[in-house]
């Protein structure tokens, strides 16, 4: 892949990703799609550097927890989303639930669409380990804590008490840790 190749699919993936952005969320004013934006943006970023290595030495431990990191992250968003659709009671898009989803993988965690994208961004990272990986995988973890923390603010004004509630039983990221 060329550096005009890059830039080129850098340009396209930001342009989807901003229409994502607007679209989803910032224009019906949930500004956590404003830090998420930065998260996939950071993701883009580093599977553009990754992409010439990805399939290479595939049994090398980093490519190991890379491949493991990945799975799972494809995982918690069809968990995630699945839940949100049946039991959030979405109006128009499937993250404007009507109603307080604590069930599925949302029993655990607060955040399992972000989750996965920490996972996500962690298995890219794994991929090809440099320092431009490292700071995108930092920045796609600072975005998507700076995310969830938005969201939290969004989703307290949302549903008030039953959210604090459920804030204590679970956890952000990582069931029973983080």
């Amino acid at each position: 892949m060329s550096a005009n190749d890059i830039i080129i699919l850098l340009v396209i993936g930001t342009v989807a990703n901003l229409a994502f952005s607007w679209s989803f969320s910032i224009k019906a004013h949930r500004y956590h799609g404003l830090y998420r934006f930065f998260s996939f943006e950071s993701i883009l970023v580093m599977v553009l550097i990754c992409a010439p290595v990805w399939f290479t030495d595939p049994w090398d431990w980093n490519q190991l927890i890379s491949w493991a990191l990945l799975t799972v992250a494809a995982f918690l968003p069809i968990y995630g989303f699945r839940a949100l659709s049946l039991e959030g009671n979405p109006e128009g898009q499937v993250e404007n639930t009507t109603r307080l989803v604590t069930t599925g993988v949302y029993r655990y965690i607060r955040h399992p669409l972000y989750a996965s994208l920490v996972l996500l961004g962690t298995g890219v990272f794994f991929k090809n380990i440099t320092l431009a990986t490292t700071v995108c995988v930092l920045v796609n973890l600072v975005a998507l804590v700076l995310t969830a923390k938005t969201e939290e603010r969004e989703m307290l004004g949302k549903f008030g008490g039953e959210y604090v509630r459920y804030m204590e039983r679970t956890k952000m990221f990582i069931p029973f840790i983080v």
